[in-house]
């Protein structure tokens, strides 16, 4: 049977409208939503203290919530510049310190964007910096962290379906971070029916062919998008724009998948968290 786990990408507004204030009070706002993962946030940086992951990851584990985080925004594998590319490394290696230091292994990240090069130019450039970051990691202890690719939804990114899993195919810990909002964004609303849904399901499995395929992570919010793909996160509230979370979660239960699913909603994301675990518990 399924066991999905279910959390926000960092905090709700409601967060603070309920009265909380820092990361130990973070256990108690998603027991009351009945969530059991969390994201951590570094998308400006990793600016937490070791000090201060370790007393988050304590209070996370005591609560049994599975702790991921999302690397700095800034990472550019596929940059033209070595010093960008090595400095994206640096970049990993500081998350990987912070998200250890909190119990957690998963750390998603966005691999860069094609820029002035070709994209398959851009897409090797990417692939030489996971490699440099599988081996930065393996020096440096953090041999059991578990670097997560995201898929992108701005067309000029790198972050189709197949460039994600060509970027896990460095290291078999890589796992995919399939983002389904991005996707549908940058395929211009392409997952509309659950045989979409399933062709995506059906990639990941061909090409990894290993817990990989049933364990991966995933993104899901609804995004508003143009030609050129994203433009903004949404809530569930929206009616004009997709995905839809539905067709997904009746596909993981029927092919018995285990994601941990994250939710990016524009502040409802603990709320819309709970909505796709109760949908969800209401199919198993």
């Amino acid at each position: 049977m399924s066991s999905i786990l279910f959390g926000p990408a960092g905090n709700s507004e409601s967060f603070s409208a309920m009265g909380y204030k820092s990361n130990v009070d973070i256990p108690l706002y998603l027991e009351k939503f009945g969530l059991n993962a969390f994201e951590y946030q570094c998308g400006r940086g990793v600016k937490i203290s070791e000090a201060s992951a370790q007393a988050f990851g304590e209070v996370m584990k005591n609560a049994n919530i599975q702790v991921s985080m999302h690397a700095p925004y800034y990472i550019s594998m596929s940059g033209l510049v070595e010093e960008t590319r090595l400095n994206s490394v640096m970049y990993m290696l500081q998350s990987a310190t912070a998200l250890k230091a909190m119990g957690g292994k998963r750390i998603v990240f966005h691999a860069g964007s094609c820029g002035k090069q070709t994209r398959q130019q851009a897409l090797s450039l990417a692939l030489d910096t996971m490699k440099r970051i599988i081996e930065a990691f393996d020096e440096n202890g953090f041999s059991d962290m578990i670097p997560c690719p995201e898929v992108m939804g701005k067309i000029n990114q790198i972050g189709t379906v197949e460039e994600v899993l060509g970027l896990c195919k460095v290291d078999d810990r890589i796992t995919p971070c399939i983002d389904f909002g991005h996707l549908n964004a940058r395929t211009g609303g392409g997952l509309t029916r659950k045989e979409d849904f399933a062709k995506v399901l059906d990639e990941i499995a061909g090409t990894l062919q290993d817990k990989r395929a049933k364990s991966f992570h995933v993104h899901f919010s609804k995004i508003e998008y143009t030609v050129s793909g994203e433009r903004r996160h949404l809530t569930f509230e929206d009616k004009e724009f997709g995905p839809n979370y539905e067709p997904f979660l009746e596909l993981c239960s029927e092919r018995n998948l285990n994601p941990t699913i994250i939710c990016e909603s524009a502040g409802t994301q603990a709320e819309d968290a709970t909505k796709m675990k109760l949908y969800f518990e209401s199919i198993i």
